[in-house]
Formats: C-alpha cells, structure tokens, sequence
C-alpha cells in the first residue's frame, strides 16, 4: 500500500492471482511503483475510452488488433488515459507479444506484463480491490491518529498553534491558518516530534515561505497547495470561520494528508467557535516572531521581510524594544485575545507602527515599535507603557499581588531590536518585585539582571545572610522593622530629610534607628563600600530562597 491511497503495480503482481500466472515484465520494469486504483477487464479495441486512469488493465489480447498500426494505437491510447499497467495473458489468441506492442510501450512509458499461466481474471480483480480497501482504511486510521492527537493535544491544555504543528510535523511541510480573506493568522513549521514523523528540512521558515506565497496568490493557489475550510457553522460569507493551507515545499502532499488536513479543520472549527481565538492566535503568532528574533532564530537579515507578512511596516528611524511581564496567575478565558486587542486599541494614539505579540506561557507581551528618532524614546516609552496598563486592565489581567513590570531596551535596528528584545525579556523577570514605576529602563537594570542570573547560585544567599542577615532576624521578632528604613536611605543616596520625609518621621528618630541599624550590622552607613554591598544585599534579596 502507497501513500496515495492504492498499490504499486509491483505489490499487484506479487499477489497470489497474478503471481500465479508467472508474470514477466517486458516493458517498463522501472515504472512498477505506479499507484494501481482499481482494476479493469476487457476485450474491445476502444477499451480506453472506458477507463479514468490509474486502472491495472488485464488482457488476454483480442482487442489488440493484428495490424502494427492498431496495436500501436490501442497502447497510446492506454497510455494517453494514463493506466497504470497493462498485463497480457498468453494463450491461443497470443503465444507471445508482438514486437510493436512492447516497443511502443516501452516508448509510451507504460509498463507492459505478460502472464504465462492463465489466471481467473475475476479472482485478480477481487483480491486486487481487497488490496486497494485495505489501504484506503490504513490511510483513514493514520488521518484519524492526528485528529486524536490534536484532541489530546488540545485536552492536555494546549491550543491551535499546537495543532496546527502537530499537521505540520506529519505532512513534513509548513501550515497555516488563514482568515477568509488570505491575512495569516498563524504559521507553523514542520518539526521531529515523539511519533516519529517525518519533520522536512526543520530551517525553512514558514513565514518566508507564506511571503513567497502571497505574491502568487493572485493566479489562485499553487499545485502543490492543500487548502481546507474551516467551517464557521453559519450561511454565506460566515460559514468559513478560516482556512487551512498545506504547501508541498519540502515533500509532495499526498491524500492522506489532504484527509489529516479535513479532520484537524474540524478540531479547529470547534475551538475557534468557542473561544473566538482568532485575534488570540494573531498575537501569538506576532509574539512567536518576536520571541524567534530576541533569540536569534530569525536572522536580522531576514526579519523584515517577516515582519511585513505580519502587518508590521515601520519607517526608516529605529526600533524600540518594549517587554511587559505579568505578574504569575490564570488568566481568564480569551483573556489574551481581549489584552492584544485593547492594548492595540490603546496604542493607536501613539501614532506609530507597532508590531505587538503575546507569549502566554511565559506572561510575556513583547513589541516593536518604530521610531522617528532616537530622540522620541522616553516619550514614546511613557504612551507605550500608560497604553500597556490600560490594555491590562480592560483585559482583567492585572493582579493585586503585583502590577506588571514594562521594561524598554534599547532602539536601533533589526540587530539591536533582537538584543533588545531578549535583554528586556530577561530585565522584566529579574525586576519583579521591584518598586513600581510606569516602566523601566533596561540599560538601569543590569545589576538586577546580573543577580537574577546568579539566583540559583548559593554563594549570593550567603552573602545576603552575611551583608543583612542581622537585620532580617530583628525584623523577624522586633518592632519597629529596620531593613525599610535601611531601603529608604540607601534610595535616596544617604539624604537623611528625604528618607524621614518618606517614612514620615522626625528626624531624631530615624538617627535613632540609622543608629541602631549600624551597631546590629557592625558597619559604618557613611563608608561607600559598606552602602555599596548594602545595596547589592537587598537587590539580590529578592532572588534568594531566604526569607
């Protein structure tokens, strides 16, 4: 059985109905891999005019003619219709072949068997049909494994983008979902997966591949496209909710693909009727992109190109790199899809092109934003993140544990915007827990960074334990607390009127408790280098196990 839902010539001849007949190839040994679609038993010279293609033809040659001429003839036609084979029995009509018919058909392509023996034409056909149901149910079962691993997939709480790699890894090609109207919700590319399917060539990128295709989408799809509706469940225009698009790039796509295909639509179908996860999924894919450029998956080079296919088209001043972190928690069901929505909503007044994704898993939404100039940053920054809050808030995605932590890096072009972004990325985990601002700058939060990165290690919890550790045990079991007094005169740089101001207190109180402070420690708060590992204690308190 092939993968085109029928036999091989070469399997039909090693059955037991025409092995029996002691079959000799005599034109065409090389072409028995055709696939065999059914077949067929006659005597009449225009028995092409019967057939559709595909057909094993069985002969026993009264049709042939006895002239060369309408020999040569019967098999053009045979060949023009495109049969599969055409299998001779020997007999009182012919005890060999003629010359002409095996050379033209060794001419015409088509492959040309004799049988020695006579053999039940009835039984051959019986048990070649067998043959072909047979494979056509094992195609069926294989179609059905990838709907039963999306339905797991998708129960195991995943979503479309799993899905859709799921297709991607078993046709061995790029997948994509599609609004109606040809804009791109989603791309997925083929990749190894544990069932062992075939993954294709893992580094072409399905959104190069989805902007080559949009220039050819004028003249209709491509021949070696699978397109599949997705239904909508409505009339008209709304019973295609979205369409999925194979593209035999890396491998030819084959029927059972085409039923995978059909049977992942109706897992689809289902999922985007409930959840209306098709802005959802845009996003995802926009912060796929973005996370594949942070990490350098993307090559700066072709990022532009990408990112045009994402609706993304900034002007020729630089880009800024914006990360938002939200703090740990559920989110609401369509949570996402409403987050990106309000936060492009509020990003319209801002009135610059932005390119803007959501990483779910990670509670990451990272953007691009196109500048004028790098003179705009800071301004730019503050519309940018007012904009991200309110989005958050219209979302029901703020906590009341902690407000999500913006952090902007550094503009530049495609290269600095790939940097950026994964120093922002990384800035906005270590920040947490820092005091609140409207946004940070990433350029500011390198020591931050630093002791995140080092979080794990134990020599920084002793040194904590070492720089603070007596404070942390009198704020444990005494009144009042010191180590916010220490945070508040550290922040303010030893000014001791703006740290009283702060912690509302007289100013011979807070001597008392700077006073206090220094004798449980052992230190002097006046030397740079006690305030200098003062400082970097209770950063790095934050990332430690300790209490």
């Amino acid at each position: 059985m092939d993968n085109q839902g029928g036999i091989t010539v070469q399997r039909a001849l090693e059955l037991p109905g025409l092995r029996g007949g002691l079959p000799e190839v005599v034109a065409c040994a090389d072409r028995l891999g055709r696939t065999v679609r059914w077949v067929h038993a006659g005597e009449v010279p225009n028995i092409a005019s019967l057939l559709k293609g595909g057909e094993l033809l069985l002969t026993t040659g009264l049709g042939l003619g006895t002239r060369p001429a309408e020999q040569r003839a019967f098999v053009r036609r045979l060949a023009d219709r495109g049969i599969a084979a055409l299998v001779v029995e020997l007999g009182p009509r012919l005890t060999r072949l003629p010359a002409t018919l095996v050379d033209t058909a060794r001419a015409a392509g088509l492959p040309l068997v004799q049988l020695h023996r006579e053999v039940p034409f009835v039984a051959v056909t019986e048990e070649v049909h067998t043959e072909i149901v047979n494979g056509h149910y094992a195609l069926l079962q294989r179609a059905e494994e990838v709907h039963r691993r999306c339905t797991r997939a998708l129960l195991d709480g995943g979503g479309i983008p799993q899905v859709l790699r799921i297709l991607a890894g078993f046709t061995g090609n790029p997948v994509f979902l599609e609004t109606p109207d040809g804009q791109l919700l989603y791309a997925a590319g083929p990749v190894t997966d544990a069932a062992g399917d075939s993954s294709g060539d893992a580094d072409t990128d399905p959104l190069q591949v989805w902007e080559g295709l949009r220039g050819r989408r004028e003249a209709g799809p491509p021949a070696n496209a699978v397109v599949v509706d997705v239904p909508g469940g409505g009339h008209g225009t709304g019973s295609v909710r979205a369409r999925v698009v194979l593209l035999g790039v890396l491998g030819p796509l084959l029927p059972v693909h085409r039923m995978a295909a059909e049977r992942t639509a109706g897992v689809l179908a289902v999922v985007l009727m409930q959840a209306r996860q098709e802005e959802e999924l845009a996003a995802r894919g926009r912060g796929d992109f973005l996370t594949d450029l942070a990490e350098g998956r993307v090559p700066a080079g072709n990022a532009p190109a990408q990112a045009r296919v994402l609706g993304f088209r900034p002007g020729p001043g630089p880009l800024l790199p914006v990360v938002m972190r939200l703090s740990p928690g559920p989110a609401p069901a369509g949570g996402w899809a409403v987050l990106a929505r309000a936060v492009l909503e509020e990003l319209a007044s801002v009135g610059a092109p932005v390119l803007l994704g959501v990483r779910p898993v990670e509670g990451r939404v990272p953007l691009l934003v196109s500048l004028r100039a790098e003179s705009e940053r800071t301004a730019v920054a503050d519309r940018v993140a007012q904009a991200l809050r309110a989005g958050v808030e219209r979302a029901g995605l703020d906590r009341a544990t902690a407000p999500p932590a913006v952090v902007v890096g550094v503009a530049g072009g495609w290269a600095a915007a790939s940097a950026g972004l994964r120093h922002a990325a990384e800035t906005a985990t270590a920040a947490h827990g820092l005091p609140a601002r409207p946004w940070y700058d990433a350029r500011r939060l390198d020591i931050d960074l630093l002791l995140w990165r080092l979080r794990e290690h134990p020599d920084l919890a002793a040194f904590v334990d070492r720089a603070i550790g007596p404070l942390r045990a009198h704020d444990v079991s005494s009144r009042p607390p010191l180590l916010p007094t220490l945070e508040s005169y550290l922040a303010h740089a030893g000014r001791k009127a703006e740290t009283a101001r702060e912690l509302h207190l007289n100013r011979q109180t807070l001597y008392n408790r700077l006073a206090r402070i220094s004798e449980l420690l052992g230190t002097d708060l006046d030397d740079p280098e006690t305030v200098l590992s003062l400082s970097l204690a209770l950063r790095a308190r934050r990332h430690t196990t300790a209490p």
